[in-house]
């Protein structure tokens, strides 16, 4: 399954995703921590655990150099 991430403010990525492949998946590719993110879908964060049940998620980034 390909799936749309769009990390705010930095771009959008397509990440392709197995059968059974989980939200934590989706950031593997672009080597964000699951600490530093947070995966929404329609506006509601998702457990990273989960499935991925959908085509296209946002990520939000929770901490950002400075």
């Amino acid at each position: 399954m390909r799936v749309t991430v769009d990390v705010v403010g930095e771009g959008t990525h397509e990440v392709e995703v197995g059968e059974g492949g989980t939200y934590a998946d989706l950031l593997e590719p672009l080597e964000y921590s699951r600490h530093e993110v947070s995966i929404v879908v329609d506006g509601q964060p998702v457990p990273e655990d989960q499935p991925v049940e959908v085509d296209r998620v946002r990520v939000l980034r929770l901490v950002q150099g400075g």
